[in-house]
Order: structure tokens, then sequence, then C-alpha cells
């Protein structure tokens, strides 16, 4: 890679500026091969705080029908998200759930991890339209991570759905994990894993 993926950013346009759209095929290549990495397989030191609020501010671009921000981060790192994997892990032993605690390496195992909060807005924005937004802030945030070279990965789990899990986070209302993006240090390059035949999954619509 001849550019360094981990440059500063360019400055953000101001408002009401125009943003000129150029060709960019290097995206379409980093596309064609992009690949999410093994949770477990990530570690180093991961992203510096400059570079979390980096891939924040990539991440809140995405489409968002009324401008609404439906949608949070949480960021949980170092001690902090041992201190929360260890409270899952008594919640889980509390129930007797042994496969619920055998799942919590994923969590433990990278540096770095951002919580993507859908919370939708009352508004005339349909309510789906706003969790829809939600999901593209995880997969802008999961390319951008792997754009600035770093290995990461979109989970869910059973604790983006347990209500105990959830309150600890500090979730409220109507407010649900759209994904945790696990972030860190790259170890061996992903294998291709098996694609979907898109050609039968293609219709072009006719009256």
């Amino acid at each position: 890679m001849n550019a360094d993926p981990r440059r500063p950013l360019p400055t953000a346009p101001a408002f009401g500026e125009p943003v000129i759209q150029a060709p960019a095929p290097e995206v379409l290549d980093f596309l064609a091969r992009r690949r999410s990495a093994s949770a477990l397989t990530l570690g180093g030191t991961g992203p510096g705080p400059e570079e979390i609020a980096s891939l924040i501010r990539l991440a809140a671009r995405v489409p968002d029908h009324g401008k609404l921000a439906p949608w949070r981060f949480l960021v949980l790192a170092g001690d902090d998200k041992a201190a929360f994997a260890d409270w899952l892990e008594a919640l889980a032993k509390s129930r007797g759930d042994e496969r619920a605690i055998g799942k919590l390496g994923k969590l433990r195992t990278p540096p770095l991890c951002i919580a993507v909060v859908s919370s939708p807005r009352p508004a005339e924005i349909p309510h789906w339209e706003q969790v829809l937004s939600a999901g593209a802030v995880c997969t802008t945030l999961l390319y951008a991570a792997t754009a600035m070279g770093y290995g990461a990965n979109w989970i869910t789990d059973w604790y983006a759905y347990d209500a105990e899990a959830c309150a600890r986070l500090g979730l409220s209302g109507e407010e649900k994990v759209s994904g945790f993006i696990l972030i860190g240090e790259p170890g061996d390059p992903p294998r291709e894993r098996e694609r979907p035949e898109v050609e039968g999954l293609v219709r072009r619509w006719t009256p």
C-alpha cells in the first residue's frame, strides 16, 4: 500500500460547501476484497483516541433520512471492557449458562470494541429507516477500521439482546445494540469465505 492508511483525515467539509464526488477506483478494489477478521485473532493496542475519533466521524456520515442521528456510540477498551466482560461472565454463571460464558472470548480478545446503539427519535421518519441507518453506521465503521489498516469484526451475540446486559450499558427505551464492532491489529490474513451467487438473487423488474 503506497499511502499510509492511518494518516490524518482531510478536514470535514463546512456546512453547505460543495462536496466533490470523484471516481475512486481504489475504493472499488477495497470493496472487492473486503473481509472481516476473526475477532479471536485481533490483538495489539488497537486504535488510539485520535483514530477512534476519526472512525466515529467517518461512521457518522452514513445516510440519515431527516438528519436525526438515530444512533450513538459506546467505546469499550482496556480495563473498562474487561470489567464489562467480567460482569457478563458473572451474569451467565448466575444463570448456569456455560454456553454464554464460552462466547465471551470474542469480546475479551480485541483491544477495542465500539458498540453502535440504535436510538430511534420521535419523528415522521419511519422507525425502520432509523434502524437501517444504525446498521449503515456499523457497516461504515467496520469498513473504515479495515481501510485504516486494522482488523475488524461486527458481532452481536447474546449480550446484545439481553435486557440486563443492555441496562448495564445504559440503554433505555427503544434503544438496541445494532452491533459490537471489534477492532485490533490483524493476525494472519483471513481466508476468503463462501460468497452468494448473486446472479440468482437479482431480477430485473418490468411492468
